[in-house]
């Protein structure tokens, strides 16, 4: 009897801590699934940007040359709308990867293909040696891990 009497005296303290406790887990449920959509979003304003600088290679044919493997910079030098558009291309890279740092976006397979893909050829490797002293030491490490 004592059981049912302490339990009856304090009904209203179980309710008020069982409110208290779904509160909190709810609170954690939505924090959890806004987490989710804001790195979807993230993700989304991500390939927007990149579509928009890649925009520049179709809409500048003089540009097309930045992809090619064969091409020899002593005979034909960088040119400034070439060294503009890697430059682009290397800072929208290293906002990516503060942001994948910060935890700021779902995982991006095959981030690291793409980066040695692109440093591979002769232009944006040379404008990268360049910039490479310029640069956080985290993004060189990263982009250099990439590299063949």
């Amino acid at each position: 009897m004592g059981a049912f009497q302490w339990i009856a005296e304090r009904w209203f303290e179980f309710v008020q801590t069982g409110g208290i406790i779904a509160g909190l887990l709810f609170s954690a449920f939505t924090a959890w699934k806004d987490e989710r959509a804001r790195k979807i979003s993230n993700l989304i304003e991500l390939k927007k940007e990149h579509r928009e600088i890649w925009r520049e290679v179709y809409d500048r044919p003089e540009l097309n040359r930045i992809l090619k493997r064969e091409v020899d910079l002593g005979v034909h030098p960088i040119s400034g709308e070439e060294a503009v558009f890697v430059k682009s291309l290397i800072l929208h890279l290293d906002t990516v990867h503060r942001a994948i740092k910060a935890g700021m976006f779902v995982k991006l397979e095959g981030l690291e293909t793409d980066v040695r893909d692109f440093f591979s050829s002769p232009i944006p490797r040379a404008i990268w040696e360049k910039l490479k002293p310029l640069q956080d030491k985290d993004f060189v490490n990263f982009v250099e891990a990439s590299l063949p």
